[in-house]
């Protein structure tokens, strides 16, 4: 089985709208193109893909897929993230792709070996109808779908759409596989997210030298923050 990455990315300028309690207008722009770049790094240097696709309607976004070696597909607009993926798997079934792997682009964790994780849970034998879920760490969201053929269940992202996904797998007579993965698990959404990447202790990698550096000059109150964790 032939699986295609496809990687949902907006413009950078109207990012993160849920962090503007503590990042101002540049800093949410900065820490959304460093997240996608390294997301994107990372998934083109996975072992096991066909092709990576980037669907946005932004030029910038585009421009700097093209540059590290993705494949896009346009949107005539910007839409939301269920639209823009509805959009893009409609064009790769399609041109024939047998399967995509659906991830976000703010996963500051995510490493190749996390992808490969992923598609070593492929079923072997001949090619049949197949869809595994990734879940956010507090299983609220569905932070990666695995899916042949692309558009095998209808999806909805946001609020609780690791449930949703659940239950189209279930009304489709498929097996409900799911998979744990902390690199995968965490996207950056609200400040939060940002102390609970932190706490991971990374040393190295430009989205932690970011956020540790523009954190240095705030007061942040670490106790409020992890104390929903």
């Amino acid at each position: 089985m032939r699986v295609s990455a496809l990687i949902p990315v907006k413009g950078f300028r109207n990012a993160k709208q849920r962090l503007s309690p503590l990042l101002a207008v540049a800093e949410r722009e900065l820490l959304a193109e460093v997240m996608f770049r390294g997301v994107l790094s990372q998934v083109l240097g996975a072992r096991g893909l066909a092709e990576t696709f980037i669907v946005t309607g932004d030029d910038r976004v585009a421009d700097i897929a093209f540059g590290l070696g993705a494949q896009v597909i346009r949107e005539g607009a910007e839409r939301g993230e269920t639209e823009a993926v509805d959009f893009a798997r409609l064009e790769m079934k399609k041109s024939g792709r047998d399967a995509v792997l659906v991830i976000p682009g703010d996963l500051p964790l995510v490493r190749s070996a996390d992808i490969e994780s992923i598609l070593a849970q492929i079923p072997d034998g001949p090619s049949c109808p197949f869809a595994l879920l990734v879940p956010s760490h507090d299983r609220m969201g569905t932070n990666a779908l695995l899916l042949a053929p692309p558009d095998i269940i209808k999806l909805r992202f946001g609020y609780d759409s690791f449930n949703y996904h659940s239950s189209q797998v279930s009304a489709q007579a498929l097996p409900l596989r799911f998979v744990e993965n902390e690199g995968i698990a965490l996207d950056i959404d609200e400040p939060k997210d940002l102390d609970r990447f932190l706490s991971f202790g990374f040393e190295d990698g430009e989205t932690a030298r970011l956020v540790r550096g523009i954190l240095a000059g705030k007061e942040v109150s670490r106790a409020g923050s992890f104390g929903g964790l």
